[in-house]
């Protein structure tokens, strides 16, 4: 079969087209052809060596296809082997495509529990682009934090898969919704989604601004920081209020100052991916509501990987990059 394979850690060129043998055969999982493969920044950081995946490897977490031994249509969950508690995964857990060959191919195998019926009214791209983000910020939004109609959120950064995902789904359980972005158009595109508002994140009072659009300028109850400024997020808050991390595309480090959080009955958070169990109240919310499909922000052919890989890391676009398969 025809997949992307990486030779060695570094730069998009890394990423070729190549022949490799068809996944085999196991017991309790499932072969899925591949129709569409989303990208992740978490690919970004699996080629850049982050992981430590096997060399040469396919790296991909997200994809939507069908199942080789029934044609059911499907989306692959790519949180494999998270056990049976809620709260955390177990020790073996892992996300396909970082030490397991993923989804930048025509067939991938995943565990049974991880080929998920593609839920109806999606496009195939949007069918793919649903799965890791999806699960992640319905985890973080519900599963973790409970948030509920009424309740405000900030959500750092406007145009990435979790911050369009967590607007959409947010804004449709009731809450009021701001994002913050450099680029006032990805903010307007926010809007469109659901969002209420939105803040220049280069200015600098852009934590006086996004309070000052909450009741009483006392703050959010929930910020979702997938880029790591968790003492600029915890300014945001209102006394009592959560920050939900979620990633660290900024920095890997972060410093808190400790009796202001502890004066301000903070919670802070960590959140990654979510179980079978999240994905299935994840659908269940997409069955229950009208929410806007996944954001597909441009499409590539699946030999185009590396120019795929140059457009994420540009950070130009707004909402998800497919690759779609012949």
């Amino acid at each position: 079969m025809r997949a992307i394979v990486m030779e060695a850690y570094g730069p998009p060129s890394v990423l070729r087209p190549e022949d490799v043998p068809a996944p085999a055969e196991r017991a309790g999982w499932v072969t899925v052809r591949l129709t569409a493969s989303a990208l992740n920044w978490h690919d970004v950081l699996v080629r850049r060596g982050q992981y430590a995946s096997p060399l040469p490897h396919v790296p991909g977490a997200d994809g939507a296809g069908t199942r080789t031994d029934t044609g059911e249509p499907v989306v692959v969950l790519p949180s494999l082997s998270w056990g049976e508690g809620d709260a955390a995964p177990d020790g073996g857990w892992e996300i396909l495509g970082d030490h397991r060959p993923g989804t930048y191919a025509e067939m991938v195998t995943v565990p049974a529990e991880c080929a998920v019926p593609r839920p109806p009214g999606l496009s195939l791209a949007q069918a793919a682009a649903l799965p890791l983000v999806g699960v992640t910020t319905f985890q973080a939004l519900f599963s973790r934090r409970r948030l509920t109609a009424g309740e405000s959120l900030l959500v750092l950064g406007a145009s990435g898969g979790v911050a369009t995902m967590a607007v959409s789904l947010a804004a449709t359980a009731g809450a009021r919704v701001v994002v913050t972005s450099g680029d006032p158009r990805k903010i307007d595109a926010a809007r469109e989604l659901g969002a209420a508002d939105g803040v220049d994140h280069t200015a600098a009072d852009w934590i006086e601004a996004a309070r000052a659009l909450t009741p009483r300028l006392a703050g959010f109850d929930l910020v979702l920081d997938s880029v790591e400024r968790w003492a600029e997020s915890v300014r945001c808050l209102t006394p009592g209020g959560r920050c939900v991390v979620l990633g660290a595309s900024a920095a890997q480090h972060a410093t808190l100052p400790v009796r202001p959080f502890y004066f301000g009955q903070y919670e802070l958070i960590g959140t990654t991916m979510g179980s079978p169990r999240d994905m299935a109240g994840l659908l269940r919310f997409l069955d229950d509501h009208t929410v806007t499909p996944p954001v597909v922000d441009r499409t590539f052919p699946l030999a185009q990987a590396a120019l795929a890989h140059e457009h994420l890391e540009a950070g130009t676009g707004f909402g998800k990059i497919v690759l779609m398969h012949d």
